[in-house]
């Protein structure tokens, strides 16, 4: 389910906006600069599908993304078995890499091509919480800050898109605002 949730950044508890609406959801966010979609991703993936394999079943979306001056592609997939040894250390481990606030160089390119995640993004004295799912396409503005959370149980593929190398490395706030609003399994519940 692809939700928005809007909060005063200071008020976690109190709730402005709650949406499930698509096109309310690209409304909201093209007012503070972020760019959302809904694409197609209907391609059936295999838990071993290679990055190549993902990248080559999606080439018209990348194609279509590289257009706009995105020159590194790549995919970002979290498709954990709980059953496995050390199963709770690898998502602990995974989770803390995106939970605290930041901010990055490059725009934060996502098409959500299975599973889910939530992107938390603090602007203007607010937290706009997007939980995006397969088909899902966000465009975060170089400079916004904000944090990723996958979820105590992460299953999610994304091919993510930017216009240089290391562009995608945090620049993290020291802020402890991510502690304060609800986790990705709260948003879903």
């Amino acid at each position: 389910m692809t939700l928005l949730v809007i909060s005063p950044a200071d008020t976690a508890g109190t709730v402005q906006t709650h949406t499930t609406d698509p096109t309310q959801i690209a409304a909201e966010l093209a007012k503070v600069g972020v760019d959302f979609g809904r694409w197609s991703a209907d391609v059936d993936l295999s838990a071993e599908a290679s990055a190549e394999e993902i990248l080559r079943a999606y080439a018209p979306d990348v194609r279509r993304l590289a257009e706009r001056g995105y020159t590194t592609v790549d995919v970002a997939r979290m498709v954990l078995d709980p059953n496995a040894d050390g199963y709770a250390d690898s998502v602990a481990a995974a989770r803390s890499k995106f939970l605290a606030e930041h901010r990055h160089a490059d725009d934060e390119v996502r098409f959500f091509v299975e599973g889910s995640g939530a992107f938390y993004l603090h602007i203007d004295g607010r937290v706009l919480a997007v939980v995006c799912e397969a088909g899902d396409y966000i465009s975060v503005p170089a400079g916004t800050t904000h944090w990723f959370d996958m979820g105590s149980r992460p299953r999610f593929t994304a091919i993510r898109f930017f216009q240089s190398a290391d562009g995608w490395v945090g620049d993290f706030t020291g802020s402890d605002i991510a502690e304060r609003f609800p986790t990705y399994d709260e948003l879903v519940a």
